[in-house]
């Protein structure tokens, strides 16, 4: 008996593919959720990766053209029409609060550093917002997915036993197949688990470093107007 049920036991395609083909609908739907978050958290770290290495190249290349002695109206006329980096954006967006609050005189209408300085951080908040978004999903992601790979182990195990009572029997070939389509969905939480959190973490302090730097560059541009509006002796 042993040995007929080992032989059963051998038989029987433990593959993927036919692991997930026995489950039933239930632990189907759950392992079809995991690979659809899985493959949406890698399309969003892929995503990110590209969108901050080209943010950081850009950024550093309108701050060399900043600092570089040229004249701060040239380089709005240059870049105000399309302005791509978050911190050509916060430029423009200080620099055209700036022209707008000139009187017909050539002073300054009152209130000005006020106006200059919200407009950027208005920009500031739109680049903050675009450099995090998609980082909720992988928390989320990595939040729930183990639960949710075990909702369906407990939910396979269940079937398993079952089935057990149904056939009244404990033998190999019964037990093994229900059993490791249980654990199957949990190692498929735990796979769309990980990466998220890993990512997640790492993402995040990148976006918190490129938000510093863009921080810092608003509050020196924010510097330098307010000299220009006030006048060097204020």
């Amino acid at each position: 008996m042993e040995a007929e049920t080992l032989a059963a036991a051998q038989q029987m395609d433990f593959s993927l593919l036919a692991q997930f083909l026995r489950a039933t609908i239930t632990v189907k739907i759950v392992m079809l959720s995991l690979v659809t978050a899985s493959l949406w958290s890698w399309a969003i770290i892929f995503s990110k990766f590209i969108s901050y290495r080209r943010a950081s190249k850009e950024t550093d290349m309108f701050e060399d053209a900043f600092w570089s002695g040229q004249p701060l109206d040239q380089l709005y006329e240059r870049i105000s029409a399309n302005p791509r980096s978050a911190s050509e954006k916060v430029f423009a967006a200080g620099m055209s609060e700036w022209r707008k609050s000139h009187r017909s005189d050539g002073g300054m209408l009152a209130g000005t550093n006020a106006r200059v300085e919200r407009a950027m951080n208005v920009a500031l908040d739109k680049s903050a917002e675009q450099l995090n978004a998609g980082l909720t999903f992988l928390a989320t992601v990595g939040s729930i997915s183990p639960f949710v790979g075990l909702f369906g182990t407990v939910w396979g195990i269940k079937n398993a036993f079952e089935e057990i009572a149904a056939q009244q029997s404990t033998n190999l070939a019964v037990v093994a197949p229900g059993i490791a389509e249980a654990l199957l969905a949990t190692a498929m939480g735990l796979l769309a688990a990980i990466p998220a959190v890993v990512f997640y973490n790492k993402l995040s302090a990148d976006a918190d470093k490129i938000a510093g730097d863009l921080d810092s560059f608003t509050d020196e541009f924010t510097l330098i107007l307010s000299r220009q509006i006030n006048g060097p002796d204020n």
